[in-house]
Formats: C-alpha cells, sequence, structure tokens
C-alpha cells in the first residue's frame, strides 16, 4: 500500500537514506525542513518549511490524510562544544518540535490523522552503565543524555492518548560512509593516531546506516512494534576491541590510548560520548523476527570504510 510519510527533520543523514528508501518503494515523502523550500524532482522528497514555533503555519495541513510522521528534528550533539547554551538547544530544539508535531496531530480531524509517529531517541537514554545488560525494559540512566532522551521521550508519547501508534528509536552510533559522528570517530586511525578511549573496557554500541534505515521501515509498516526499540547491532564489542577492529579494516595501529582525563579536560562533558557505554540488546526487534543484514563487527566497518 502506498503511503503518504512525513519526515520532520529530513534532510539530515539518517532522513536523506531513509527518504531514499521509502521513495525507492513508491512512497510519497514530504520532508519538513528549516530551509527555503525548493521544487521536487521526479525521484526527489516534497520539501516544505516549517516552523516548529508555530502551530498556525501551513506545515500542519499537511497532516490531514498523511499516514506515517517520523520525527528525526534536533540539534546535533557532535560538532559545538557543549556550554550551557548548546545543552539548553540541544534539549529544546528536541522538545520543541516533538511537542509541535504532537500539538499538529491533536489539531487534525481525528479521522485524518496520521496512524504512526516514529520517533527519533538515543541510547544514551540509558546512561552510563557498565557491564549491566540493557533492553528496553532497563531503567533510564542520569547523565545529561539520558535526561534529554527521557523528556524526547515523554513529549512523543503524548501522541498515544491521541489514539497514534508510537515508536521510539533509541539509536546508537550510525556506521556508514559519510555519517558524521562515525567520521570523526575512526579519523585519528586514518592518521595513524587511533586507539582506545579511556581504560577501553567501556560496552560500544553501534549500528550500520542500512539496518537502521531498515529498522524505521519496521516502526512504521509493523503494527505489532511499539514504544521504545534499541536501535543497536547484536555484536557488541568493549571500546579496545572496536579500536583494534578499525585498525586492522584500515591497515593502522590501533593502540595509541586516549586518556579518560585528556578527553574530560579536552571535551567537557561532551566527553559522556566517548567514555560512557552500555551493553545494550536489540531485544524488541530480534522478537519482531528483524534479522540484521550488517550486524557483525567486522562487516559492518568494512562496508563504511573499505571502497567498493
Amino acid at each position: 500500500m502506498r503511503m503518504k510519510v512525513l519526515i520532520a527533520g529530513g534532510s539530515g543523514y539518517i532522513g536523506r537514506h531513509l527518504s531514499d528508501s521509502l521513495l525507492k518503494d513508491g512512497h510519497q515523502v514530504v520532508v519538513f525542513t528549516r530551509r527555503q523550500a525548493q521544487p521536487a524532482g521526479r525521484s526527489a522528497p516534497r520539501m516544505v518549511t516549517w516552523d516548529a514555533r508555530s502551530a498556525e503555519a501551513t506545515w500542519v495541513s499537511e497532516l490531514s490524510g498523511a499516514d506515517v510522521i517520523v520525527n528525526l528534528a534536533g540539534t546535533s550533539i557532535g560538532g559545538l562544544r557543549w556550554t550551557r547554551r548548546h545543552m539548553a538547544e540541544i534539549l529544546s530544539s528536541r522538545l520543541g518540535a516533538t511537542t509541535a508535531l504532537v500539538k499538529a496531530i491533536e489539531r487534525t480531524s481525528a479521522d485524518r490523522r496520521p496512524k504512526v509517529l516514529v520517533s527519533a531517541s538515543g541510547i544514551d537514554y540509558y546512561g552510563d552503565r557498565g557491564d549491566e545488560v540493557i533492553t528496553e525494559e532497563s531503567s533510564p540512566g542520569d547523565s545529561f543524555l539520558a535526561r534529554v532522551c527521557q523528556q524526547w521521550e515523554a513529549a512523543a508519547a503524548k501522541a498515544e492518548a491521541l489514539g497514534v501508534r508510537v515508536v521510539r528509536i533509541r539509536t546508537s552510533m550510525v556506521f556508514g560512509r559519510g555519517a558524521p559522528a562515525f567520521r570523526l570517530l575512526v579519523l585519528p586511525f586514518q592518521l595513524f593516531a587511533g586507539g582506545p578511549l579511556g581504560n577501553g573496557r567501556q560496552w560500544f554500541t553501534w549500528i550500520h546506516l542500512d539496518d537502521l534505515v531498515r529498522l524505521y521501515r519496521l516502526g512504521i509498516e509493523d503494527g505489532r512494534l511499539s514504544g521504545p526499540v534499541n536501535a543497536v547491532a547484536p555484536d557488541i564489542r568493549r571500546e579496545r576491541e572496536l579500536a583494534r577492529e578499525i585498525g586492522q579494516v584500515l591497515h593502522r595501529p590501533g593502540v595509541v590510548p586516549a586518556p579518560a582525563f585528556a578527553l574530560r579536560l579536552a571535551l567537557g562533558q561532551e566527553s559522556q560520548l566517548l567514555l560512557h557505554g552500555r551493553h545494550a540488546l536489540p531485544a524488541k526487534a530480534q522478537l519482531t523476527g528483524f534479522e540484521f543484514r550488517l550486524g557483525g563487527l567486522r562487516e559492518a566497518l568494512q562496508d563504511a570504510l573499505v571502497r567498493r
């Protein structure tokens, strides 16, 4: 069945690949963007300018008759140093966009509302958990990003009271060609300076872009799925093992350590992106029968790093 899918934040890395996947299968895709919308080509999504601060804007009318909303909107957590101002923007951009979408659903006639909201979240929901094995049933953490994810998900969950099935994708680091965070992770290795981060014992969660897109598609299409979904590959390793694998795939040394104190000094609270770990499992996805196509660490790294 051909669907109309709205993607807020669809001009970002994940959104572009999800949009391409949906368009390839014949679905209608509308991307909400903060930039000035441009006319769509035959194989491109239709772009609609949106402002999450205004529920009176024309973008709200797009919800009527749409089947699905995918919410990927939010300021990047990487790149800029985590000043108080930037941390406030990380939170407010996510809460503002999600709240605006839920209010727009409420304003839409009940018989014309989208039936599904698939909303992004992060595996950081669980905080730094050591060797504890984590599933979607595990309790939240207390780090800055954990609190952001909890509030972000709570805002999305309000759509359930409006008769909408809500899926919350707790995403780990995305491996893929051009993936921003992944590119920064492997850069030291390409410069012959890569190695373990901190003590290297923290568990490192990741997922290949292709499987992440397929998980979003699962959230859109499988009516059995709701609530949180851990978007993590099953082959979870400690960070020092990851460093060794990256080095071997790139034929570079992977032994130059980055001490925790140096990372904290250089990055401040942002260092939690590199030093916090959790042994999270994709329990809910696997219960549905989802099979990872690039779920092994070596094969995922080779696909993302080795030119074909």
